[in-house]
């Protein structure tokens, strides 16, 4: 056993020699492809790859479907830690190649692992943790997302324009990320901003409908103000609110300007940037 560096919490996580690391998880899992049931384990097991930020599910063997499953056509190379059996998936009159493949690691012998995010064509439709659905790819039971009300002044700028004023904010801390302020919708100068057909899901907080700035400067990415109509149950504090991307606006708590952060979202707001 050993504890993963980036999860200072962990201390049950297994290490194998290719660098994998991975535990036991409680939940019950499935994931179905149209009306077929592919995967249905009360005993997974998440894992992390040295390359990823997120875990993925690994099944038992017999919790899976494996008469759905082909030995791939046109197996990839280097796309999981030191696997080398891929499978396509072929259910619900589809055929999804490369969809499954199996970890080298002897302690993991026996689990196939399913592709859920990083490519363009969806595996398998939908995935639930007990009667949940879940988006993108699973949680990490080591990093938390508290959704708090709070009393704190935030003031939000654009471009020197203030476009949101509240006493009545909710703070989302979530590992690893900014904080979030979600505030009231009256509150958001809404009337400067229009709806866009743009989308994103979250496997915390569920899927997120977003706004842009209705005449931004070419320094003014789109879609930087957001909320999530119908939030999963653990947030429901955050339900009907709106929070702007900390990373291109201005914001000032308690009369104190933040500086704004550099994330794994900043080069993505960069290059939207109107230009």
């Amino acid at each position: 056993m050993t504890t993963h560096p980036a999860h200072p919490g962990a201390v049950s996580m297994r290490t194998t020699p290719e660098g994998l690391l991975w535990e036991p998880s409680e939940r019950w899992v499935r994931g179905r492809k149209g009306d077929v049931t592919v995967v249905d384990s009360r005993h997974p097991v998440l894992v992390w790859e040295p390359h990823l930020p997120v875990p993925q599910y690994a099944f038992p063997r017999a919790d899976v479907r494996t008469d759905l499953l082909r030995p791939a056509r046109k197996p990839p190379t280097g796309a999981h830690t030191g696997s080398r059996v891929f499978y396509d998936l072929d259910a619900d009159g589809e055929v999804r190649e490369n969809a499954a493949w199996t970890f080298p690691a002897g302690d993991l012998a026996g689990h196939i692992a399913f592709e859920w995010f990083a490519r363009p064509d969806t595996v398998l439709d939908h995935w639930y943790e007990e009667e949940e659905e879940i988006f993108v790819h699973p949680r990490d039971p080591h990093k938390r997302v508290d959704a708090l009300p709070s009393s704190r002044h935030v003031r939000v700028e654009v471009d020197g324009r203030t476009v949101a004023d509240t006493r009545t904010p909710v703070l989302l801390f979530e590992t690893s990320l900014p904080t979030r302020y979600y505030l009231p919708r009256e509150d958001v100068g809404l009337d400067l901003f229009v709806a866009t057909d743009h989308h994103t899901r979250c496997p915390y907080k569920g899927i997120a409908a977003y706004w842009s700035l209705r005449e931004g400067g070419s320094r003014v990415p789109p879609n930087l103000l957001w909320g999530y109509p119908e939030p999963l149950p653990a947030v429901t504090a955050i339900r009907g609110r709106l929070a702007f991307f900390n990373e291109v606006v201005d914001i000032t708590l308690d009369g104190e300007p933040l500086e704004r952060p550099e994330t794994p979202f900043s080069r993505m707001l960069r290059g939207t940037s109107r230009r």
